[in-house]
């Protein structure tokens, strides 16, 4: 079981920003930038493109609305998504506000917020949600 499917099942607390029957999406503990959120599918898979159509089509339509409302809560150019991978060996999307290509440097080393200010970055988030 992948340290995302513990999230999933509430095994492990997290920052949920949206849950559908297939997805789930919260908050980065770590993030590169406030309003980092990562879009996992609930089924466990490693690799993303190993993902079904289904899913592949589906996981954009769940992400639409949060990163509209990460647009909304953060001042940013846009909402980037990136899949990279290499952390958890469990199929996910990063969606973050950024104002250049360089915000989604993933080598940069993470913010460390406070659980302050990580419940004032999903409400902040949440509040947009529709």
């Amino acid at each position: 079981m992948t340290i995302f499917s513990k999230i999933i099942s509430q095994e492990i607390p997290s920052y949920q920003i949206a849950e559908s029957e297939k997805f789930y999406a919260f908050l980065d503990i770590f993030p590169l930038v406030k309003g980092h959120v990562l879009v996992v599918p609930k089924i466990e898979t490693d690799l993303f493109f190993n993902l079904t159509n289904d899913y592949l089509s589906e996981i954009l339509l769940f992400a639409q609305p949060i990163a509209k409302a990460i647009e909304k809560a953060f001042p940013c150019n846009r909402c980037g998504i990136s899949v990279i991978g290499l952390e958890v060996p469990h199929a996910h999307l990063h969606l973050l506000p950024i104002n250049s290509a360089d915000d989604m440097n993933f080598t940069r080393e993470k913010l460390k917020l406070s659980t302050i200010e990580l419940k004032e970055v999903q409400q902040a988030i949440c509040q947009f949600l529709v």
